[in-house]
Formats: C-alpha cells, structure tokens, sequence
C-alpha cells in the first residue's frame, strides 16, 4: 500500500515538472468549457423552440375563441338584427386569417410537417365556417331571415365547427407531444452536461493538487452554470403559472360574460316582445264585441289570431327561462329544478326521479347547479337513449352535491366523445366555484354527472 502511494506520489511529481501538465489542464479546461457551452447552447435552442411552440398553441387557442365569438355575433344578430352584433364577425374574419399565417409561419420555422398538415385541414375548416357565416349574414342583410335560420338549422355551421374543433384538438394533441418531446431532450442534454462534467471532474482530480486555482475555478463555473438552468426552470414555472391563471381567469371572465348577456336578452324579450304581445290580445279582446255584432263570421278567425298569440306569449317565456330561468331568482334553486324536471320530462318522455333538499348556496353557485343540471338533461336526450333519469341534490358538512344519472348507453370517458364540450363547460363552471366536478361513464352502464360545491352560510347567501 506505501509503496502505490509513493509510486502515485513520483507520478504527480513528474507530472508538475513536465511540460505537457499545462498543455494537459488547458486541454481538460478547453473540454469542460466545450461541454458546458454545447448543453447550454442545446437547452437554450430546446427551451427557445418550446417557446415558440407554446406561443403557437396559444394563438391556435386564441383563434378558435375568435372564431367563436364571430359565431356568438351571429347569432346575436339573427336573434336582434342589432348591427353591432357584426362587429365580432367582421374583426374575427381579419383576426383569424392572421392568425392562420402566423401559425403556418411558425410550423414552418419549426420544420414540423405533421403540424402544417393538421393546420391546413384547420384552415379548411376555417374557410368553410367564415363562408357558412358570411352566407348567413348575407341573407339576413338582405331581409331573408327564414332562409338565414333555415340555413343555421341544417347543421352544417355545427358540423364544421366540430370538425374544426376536433381538429384544432388534434392539432393541440400533438403539439403537446412535440412539448413533452422537446422538454425530454432538454433533460437528456442536462443530463448528459452532467454526466459529462462529473467524468471531468473525476479525471481533474488526478491534477487537483498541481492546479487548486483551475479546479476551483472550474467547480464555480459548474456551480453558476447549474443556478443558471435551476433560474432558467423557475421562470419557465412562473410562466406556466401564469398563463395558466390568465387562462382560468380568461374563462372565467367569458362565462360570467355570456350569462350577462342571456339576462339581457332575456330582459329585453320580456320587456319589449312581452309588451307587443299583450298590447296585440288586448287589441284582439277590444275587438271582438265588434265584431260579434257586426261580422260574426270573422269571429273563427280570431279566435286562431287569439291562440296564436297565446303561443307567441307561451314560446316567448320558454325562450326567456332557456336564456335565464326566472323561477331560480323568485322561487329559489329547489323549485326552479323541479320545474325544469317537470318540464323535460313531458317533452322527451323520460321519467325523472328527482330527491332534492333545500341547500345553502351562493347565487352564482345556485346558478351553476341549475345549468349543470339543465346541460346534463340535455345531453341525456341527445345522446344517452335513456328511459329513466335520477336527480338528488343534498348538503352537509359544509358541502352541497348534486349528482344526474341516466340509464343510458354511456361511452368511453377517455377519447373525443358527443357532447365532449358541454362536459368541459360544466367541469370549468364548477371549478370557478371553488368545486369538484367528476363524471363517471361506460358503455352500456349509465352515465352519472356530480359535482360537489362549498355551502355558504345564511349571511353570505342573503349578501
């Protein structure tokens, strides 16, 4: 053993007057900075393109919101004939061609064929949808209203924005996959940094002794090259974080707006249509003494006129509850779910059993069960073949639940499924409430929708 440490000893000695030790250090020196250069060079290229792909897949995002919207004023506009309902047409029109180039820019700056040929299907679509918009518009411009509902009635504005919406889904898919790829290899460089300056540092050990100043400066290096990529990670962190929290807040903001506007809508229906209609049957019962005595052979005629009114005041409160259910803010959440039980129940012929007890729960929560409810029923009678349909809505320990199940068909809850985007609504209404969405499903068994939302107490209930 003395005699190997000796030998070692001569050899670090022979070593320190040779002339090739500093060549040597300089050599192990030029190979660390080399690595260290290389991994950074390779990180800073990988997280750059993760960058980008990730500014892709949010304007890709942003876009199809656009597209919506445009959808939204178009309705908007057929529903009132207010001309500022096209604006969002028209801005989405210019909005959504740029976004479509700076996407296809971006695929092809990023060499990502697979992607490009997703975005030209995607453009396709886009296409077909601003064509199926601006043909309807076109014919309610022109005073064609029917043939612009007829138009919107066929589906195939539905149809393409599906399609559209499966595949910008399918676009988001494998953009997920190419981010998950990049941020493996960002790894395996880190990794293979350090590995690489771990087997420097072992063999630098046989000259640590000749060059102290030169591994200390070579262990600093690696420490700031490592405090550099752990800064880099947490910033790449916080900027999850809070485009997450822009998103969630994004969503938010567009659900709180869309039911202020069904309240508005609904305002105006009940205020303006409601008065036209009444006014028109106090004009028909005005008339009818009159024409008792004086044309009585009219009288069959308005008596239909009559019936056609009452259908008119009839159709105009069912579209009024759809837009915003009048008998949650006057009767309360248990009695506004009857009545939508009853409702459905008599319109599709699906027994609903509904077991439901009074519950604390905040306006807006109220607000969220009752749409929750009412977008699970309606699912049930599009896609479920159901014959029975169970409602119970119960609270304790601070917790109210609600839960709708079906003796449907069911399906895969993994996977694009009928009705996938209702589901996500309800899941992201529910979760802006503080609550816990869950859905349970298989095929031939059944489908159950709950959720579980925090109770308030009677003070901020009444606030």
């Amino acid at each position: 053993m003395t005699g190997s440490l000796s030998g070692f000893t001569a050899f670090i000695e022979r070593l320190r007057h040779s002339a090739l030790a500093i060549p040597a250090a300089a050599v192990m020196a030029a190979l660390m900075l080399g690595i260290s250069e290389s991994a950074y060079r390779g990180a800073d290229s990988g997280l750059s393109r993760l960058v980008e792909m990730g500014q892709a897949r949010l304007q890709l995002v942003q876009m199809l919101q656009r597209l919506s919207a445009a959808e939204s004023g178009k309705r908007g506009y057929l529903l009132t004939g207010g001309d500022e309902y096209l604006q969002p047409y028209q801005s989405a029109s210019a909005d959504v061609q740029a976004s479509l180039r700076t996407l296809q820019t971006a695929y092809t700056r990023l060499g990502d064929e697979q992607a490009q040929v997703h975005l030209r299907r995607v453009a396709e679509l886009v296409n077909a949808k601003l064509s199926e918009m601006e043909e309807v518009l076109r014919l309610a411009q022109q005073g064609r209203h029917e043939a612009a509902v007829d138009v919107v009635r066929s589906g195939i504005g539905r149809e393409v924005m599906d399609q559209l919406l499966q595949e910008g889904q399918a676009l988001t898919t494998q953009q997920n996959r190419r981010i998950e790829e990049g941020l493996r290899n960002v790894f395996d460089v880190l990794l293979l940094n350090r590995i690489g300056v771990a087997t420097l540092t072992a063999v630098s050990l046989m000259v640590l002794v000749l060059f102290v100043r030169q591994g200390r400066l070579l262990h600093e290096q690696r420490r700031e090259q490592q405090a550099a990529v752990q800064a880099e990670r947490d910033r790449l962190e916080q900027e999850v974080l809070r485009r997450t929290a822009e998103l969630t807040e994004l969503a938010r903001h567009l659900q709180t707006a869309r039911e202020d506007e069904r309240a508005r809508l609904a305002r105006d229906l009940h205020d303006e249509l409601g008065a036209l209609l009444t006014a028109a049957k106090l004009d028909v019962a005005r008339i009818r003494p009159k024409l008792q005595q004086s044309a009585p052979d009219l009288l069959p005629r308005l008596t239909h006129l009559t019936e056609s009114l009452n259908s008119g005041i009839a159709l105009k409160r069912r579209i009024i509850e759809d837009l915003r259910p009048s008998t949650l803010s006057s009767l309360g959440l248990v009695p506004a779910l009857e009545i939508l039980c009853r409702e459905f129940s008599e319109r599709s012929g699906i027994t609903v059993d509904a077991v439901l007890e009074p519950v604390r729960l905040a306006p807006g929560a109220e607000l969220t069960v009752f749409r929750l409810v009412q977008e699970a029923l309606t699912n049930v009678a599009k896609y479920a073949q159901a014959s029975q349909v169970e409602l119970q809505l119960d609270g304790s320990d601070g917790v109210v639940q609600v839960s709708v199940r079906d003796n449907g068909v069911g399906f895969q809850t993994q996977g694009a499924r009928a009705g996938s985007h209702g589901l996500l609504g309800m899941r992201y209404r529910v979760e802006a409430d503080r609550g816990q969405f869950q859905l349970q499903s298989a095929p031939g068994g059944g489908t159950t929708v709950s959720a579980r939302l925090p109770a308030c107490d009677d003070a901020a209930s009444t606030a």
